[in-house]
């Protein structure tokens, strides 16, 4: 599995933040391990679970330089699309040094377009800019 099927896999997931408790995110976890469409090789799902359990750990933190960073805008007002890679991207800049800024910027960017709507890559790639 590319890094680029990971970030994907990892967006999903994480989505599902925005729909459920934060005591529910290991049973979903599990949830989304299950569904044949998610199912990957066992080194593949521990990476998956690795990531997505310490961006929801920080998520709180990631929130935070996203509404310090956005003038006019919070995370409560955000498109959920937007907001999860938002969150993906951000972690991936400010936690995770194994990842260029640029790439994650990028990598976000694409996700945008694929998932998100018309106005979606711009708004990311905004957001982004300001982290860079």
């Amino acid at each position: 599995m590319s890094r680029r099927e990971m970030r994907e896999q990892i967006f999903k997931l994480l989505f599902r933040v925005e729909f459920n408790p934060k005591e529910e995110m290991a049973q979903q976890e599990a949830f989304f391990f299950e569904d044949a469409e998610n199912a990957a090789a066992e080194k593949n799902n521990a990476q998956i679970s690795e990531k997505f359990n310490k961006i929801i750990e920080k998520i709180d933190s990631i929130d935070q330089a996203l509404n310090d960073k956005v003038q006019g805008w919070n995370t409560e007002r955000m498109g959920k699309v937007d907001l999860t890679i938002l969150r993906l991207a951000v972690y991936e800049i400010i936690y995770d040094q194994d990842i260029p800024t640029g790439v994650a910027i990028n990598e976000a960017v694409e996700l945008a377009k694929k998932f998100g709507q018309d106005s979606s890559p711009s708004f990311v790639n905004g957001v982004l800019a300001k982290f860079a």
